[in-house]
């Protein structure tokens, strides 16, 4: 047998998989589409959106070949997302995944009858958007948080460990985001159960972000607590030097907060919700229905410490925190 040959036939066997489960999608391109409530420039959006795509093709699915992306962005602009929900239906995918409460409750507005995976809901069942987690019951399904009831005292607690002389403890959150209902409330409790005074900020700008923590950083003791929604992860930057500037210890609901000069952050690992999104997206394309798969919750939460930023706000970390930190930025 000749070399040349030799090679084709391994080389065709190694692709047969891929082939064979093209022929059993059919030939028709797949279109999904995606709806972010962030900026496309954004480095970590990017990552998000890579791990997402390469997670399809590692199932079969490629763009390009025998699927398409159509993809919306509303740059944290809250006021854009119901005109971009519309856009999106009237492209007539034949799937939609989509990013937060707000988005995902513009889409199912616009559409009760295409497929829907969405990622970082807080509370869908409280929202209206499923009607129950294990049956979800309509063309909506996904990946849920409920991570403010669950995790605000974890939040507060790290913050006073930390920073010790925590006395006030403000949360930061878009106020036209729809978790703000839920969010603030579970806070405040988990606040007084630590006998720290709660307060709220919600900023939409640069302006109310520099008013807020101004007003933290005046007296000593004050700590802030991030939530991570549209208009924070856009404006996350004036955020972290705002709280560096004025002293303020805070703790982030996001790993690329502290990545990009936060102190501490805390939550589910957000790549693994990308992965099992791209997973429930292949699963919708090969026919099965979004009522019969069940709501999903975060499994993987990492802690991201940043020791350079606690060393220019005077803070010692404590080997608590450290030694159960995913990841320490030297």
């Amino acid at each position: 047998m000749r070399r040349r040959e030799f090679i084709g036939m391994v080389g065709g066997a190694a692709a047969w998989p891929i082939a064979a489960r093209a022929q059993q999608q059919g030939d028709r391109v797949r279109r999904i589409g995606a709806l972010m409530p962030i900026d496309e420039n954004d480095p970590v959006a990017k990552t998000w959106l890579s791990v997402f795509t390469q997670t399809l093709a590692d199932l079969g699915w490629t763009d390009g070949r025998n699927m398409r992306i159509d993809l919306r962005w509303a740059g944290g602009d809250s006021n854009r997302i119901r005109a971009l929900a519309q856009e999106l239906v009237g492209l007539q995918p034949d799937i939609i995944l989509t990013v937060g409460m707000g988005a995902t409750l513009a889409l199912q507005r616009e559409t009760r009858t295409i497929p829907i995976v969405f990622a970082y809901v807080s509370d869908p069942v409280a929202s209206g958007i499923v009607a129950r987690l294990d049956r979800p019951s309509g063309n909506i399904t996904g990946f849920a948080t409920n991570e403010a009831s669950l995790l605000a005292g974890k939040w507060l607690e790290l913050l006073s460990e930390i920073a010790p002389g925590l006395k006030r403890a403000a949360i930061m959150f878009n106020p036209d985001a729809a978790t703000a209902s839920l969010d603030v409330p579970s806070f405040e409790a988990a606040a007084r159960s630590l006998k720290v005074m709660p307060i709220t900020a919600p900023v939409r700008s640069d302006g109310e972000i520099e008013t807020a923590i101004v007003a933290l950083g005046r007296e000593p003791g004050g700590g802030l607590v991030v939530m991570s929604d549209a208009v924070t992860f856009v404006h996350r930057a004036p955020i972290i030097v705002a709280a560096a500037r004025n002293n303020v210890p805070a703790v982030y609901s996001a790993p690329f907060f502290a990545r990009d000069g936060g102190l501490l952050s805390y939550r589910f690992d957000p790549l693994d919700i990308w992965r099992r999104a791209a997973a429930y997206v292949d699963r919708i394309l090969r026919d099965a229905r979004p009522a019969d798969l069940p709501v999903q919750f975060p499994t993987k939460f990492e802690m991201v410490v940043n020791l350079k930023t606690a060393r220019a706000l005077g803070l010692a970390v404590p080997a608590s925190i450290l030694l159960r930190a995913d990841e320490v930025i030297e």
